[in-house]
């Protein structure tokens, strides 16, 4: 067929002429018969002719495409066994078939026909190609070098199964290449900066004869590690420097969780409170001043997360290391006094003042929520809390609400209500959350441009983009504590009715657990203030009341926990109730009453998500551990919410991250 289409091309259509002059013969065969006749013998011989011309051309043609087809299958023959290129043809399954000189010659073994590739080069899985939806290079190294395997797959049949298949290996040294990369990789700059978390502390406290002895311990064991990593470093104030180092020392570090950490932790020569490092390191940046960028975000992110840690930040990821111990409370009445100030101007500046905490508010979120809307209240300022409803939680004080203040629930709308009111003449105050997903409306945060933020939280990844205010302070209790210090100092007409200063003494009552966990002077002195404002410790206490139906729920959680590792328990409570997520905080809250448990750990089960509940005694960081399942909080309280598993694949997961994370701990 391909052959007369080509004839077709290469010689005239005489047949059409041929035609014609039959049609013309039988037309004059009418009128002049003998002279038709002598033009039909005329034809005949034409038709023989042209038959002939045509047969004897199809056969030259036929010859010529032979032979050129020959030579090409001998070329191609040439070209593949004379290769300058490693060549190895395999089955489907890794067999080799077929292999050239220059592929012996690279494997270095004169036996290998009809042996598994995979057993000559360690590392290549044919799986490898299997898998891969492009025809995009393989990487691999051999025998220190480094090469780009391209590959095809060849089908011998038309018909084709994976038997009836071969693949061609085409083995590229990319050594020099690969070499360089990882020069350039290992030898580009990064840039840190290191501060002593508590260093005004350290100086307080420790006498002025050893004070020198301190400083002068830190500097050194600073100076040596920078040594040890062949890094640079310079001491720009008493309590800051600024580190260069080339990225592979930077991975070497991050394999030792920074141990210089810990080594400063160490120093004893007379300070009565240990001395604690936050290092931040910026990665990759485009430039150096991108990079210096990404250092200060990581510093601040440290020491956002209460210090005593390093963040290294690259363009996509941030890495956390350290962090495990419990921040030293460094907070002054100075910084409290001025974000106030400023918290009045902002409010003063704007028409209307809209507070928003988390998703499933918490007494800490509610009674901070409620602090702030006193505040505006004060400025004669209309306010809203955003608030997408009522939750076993702060069930009990928001029916307080409704009996001894009503006038608050007509401040308390839906985000939806709050998107159609809001616009940039307002001011947004987000309170007990950094994370813009976590709050009860993040398409607020993109309504309103003035965004302040009050938070206790230890700082994560996510983190509200550009606030005109932060106060942000993870050696506070609670948010409630933070809010109870702004009063103080907002105005000197401010008073607090009863509801108000138990809303806030309450939310400081559940994150301290009775101020008993992260409770530092500060807290006292909030309470303090609350109690003088008329809060009553057994209104208080009656907030917390549950019924009995929720008590024995509880005890179930409690009775079905299992103890791994001699010192964690974990349970669950499978029921999707309304009280589900009540249940598992306080049933993680009365584990830690259990002689010898350290850290508790309790699953439910919610709008279709699994939750986790955590709690520690300290002693192991339960923020650290759940933030690996994107949670968050604190070391001694946090939370995660795993959506599209089961309840028992999120035990799974989390048994995991509790493993690695004791691991970590042997190791350092």
């Amino acid at each position: 067929m391909k052959n007369k289409k080509i004839l077709d091309l290469i010689a005239p259509d005489t047949k059409v002429y041929l035609w014609i002059i039959g049609v013309l013969l039988v037309i004059l065969s009418f009128y002049e018969p003998i002279i038709a006749f002598l033009g039909v013998i005329l034809l005949g011989y034409l038709i023989f002719y042209y038959w002939r011309n045509v047969h004897i051309k199809k056969e030259e043609w036929t010859k010529y495409i032979e032979s050129l087809t020959e030579e090409l299958d001998s070329a191609t023959k040439h070209a593949i066994f004379n290769m300058p290129i490693p060549l190895t043809i395999v089955e489907i399954d890794g067999t080799i078939n077929w292999y050239n000189t220059q592929f012996l010659d690279m494997v270095e073994d004169k036996d290998i026909l009809n042996k598994n590739l995979e057993l000559i080069i360690p590392g290549f899985k044919i799986d490898y190609i299997h898998e891969k939806k492009d025809l995009s290079p393989i990487e691999i190294s051999f025998r220190d070098r480094y090469y780009k395997v391209y590959y095809n797959i060849v089908n011998l049949k038309k018909t084709t199964t994976a038997k009836d298949a071969i693949i061609m290996l085409y083995w590229i040294d990319n050594t020099a290449f690969s070499i360089l990369r990882h020069k350039y990789i290992d030898e580009k700059m990064c840039l840190g900066i290191i501060q002593v978390d508590n260093y005004d502390e350290v100086r307080n406290n420790t006498d002025e004869g050893n004070r020198p002895l301190v400083f002068a311990e830190i500097d050194k064991r600073i100076n040596e590690f920078m040594i040890r990593i062949n890094g640079c470093v310079r001491k720009y104030e008493n309590d800051k420097y600024i580190i260069i180092l080339e990225n592979r020392y930077l991975e070497s570090s991050e394999l030792k969780k920074f141990d210089i950490l810990d080594q400063i932790r160490e120093i004893n020569m007379g300070n009565k409170i240990p001395v604690t490092l936050s290092i931040g390191v910026g990665v990759n940046g485009e430039n150096p001043f991108q990079t210096y960028e990404y250092a200060r975000a990581a510093i601040d992110i440290a020491l956002g997360r209460g210090g005593d840690q390093a963040v290294v930040k690259r363009p996509s990821r941030f890495n956390f290391y350290g962090g495990k111990t419990q921040a030293v409370e460094k907070r002054n009445k100075v910084k409290a006094r001025v974000i106030s100030h400023a918290l009045r101007q902002l409010i003063d500046q704007s028409e209307k003042v809209f507070v928003m905490g988390h998703k499933i508010a918490d007494m800490d979120s509610f009674g901070a929520s409620i602090g702030i809307l006193r505040v505006a209240k004060n400025r004669n300022k209309k306010a809203y809390m955003v608030l997408r409803g009522i939750n076993p939680s702060i069930k009990n004080l928001y029916d307080r609400m409704r009996e001894e203040q009503p006038e608050y629930l007509d401040q308390i709308i839906t985000p939806e209500e709050a998107n159609n009111i809001a616009d940039k003449s307002s001011i947004l105050i987000v309170v007990d959350n950094h994370r813009p997903s976590y709050t009860e409306d993040p398409d607020l945060l993109n309504i309103i441009e003035k965004a302040v933020l009050i938070d206790h939280h230890r700082r994560g990844e996510e983190f509200i983009k550009d606030p005109v205010l932060m106060y942000l302070e993870p050696y506070a209790s609670s948010t409630c504590e933070l809010v109870t210090e702004i009063l103080y100092y907002m105005s000197d007409k401010l008073e607090l009715t009863r509801f108000e200063a138990d809303s806030l003494l309450a939310g400081i009552s559940v994150d301290t657990k009775n101020f008993t966990f992260q409770t530092g002077v500060r807290t006292f002195e909030a309470a303090s203030f609350l109690k003088r404002a008329g809060a009553d410790t057994t209104s208080v206490r009656k907030l917390f009341k549950d019924d009995f139906d929720t008590y024995v729920c509880k005890a179930e959680v409690i009775r079905d926990a299992v103890i791994i590792h001699g010192k964690i328990a974990i349970s669950r409570f499978p029921k999707e109730t309304e009280d589900s997520l009540l249940i598992a905080a306080q049933a993680a809250n009365d584990l830690l009453n259990i002689n010898g448990i350290v850290a508790s750990f309790v699953l439910t089960l919610s709008s279709g998500k699994v939750h986790i509940s955590g709690r520690s005694t300290g002693e192991i960081s339960v923020q650290l551990i759940l933030e690996k399942l994107g949670g968050g909080g604190h070391l001694t309280s946090a939370g995660a919410q795993l959506e599209n598993t089961t309840i028992d694949d999120a035990e799974i997961l989390l048994k995991k991250n509790l493993d690695e994370y004791l691991r970590e701990g042997e190791d350092e």
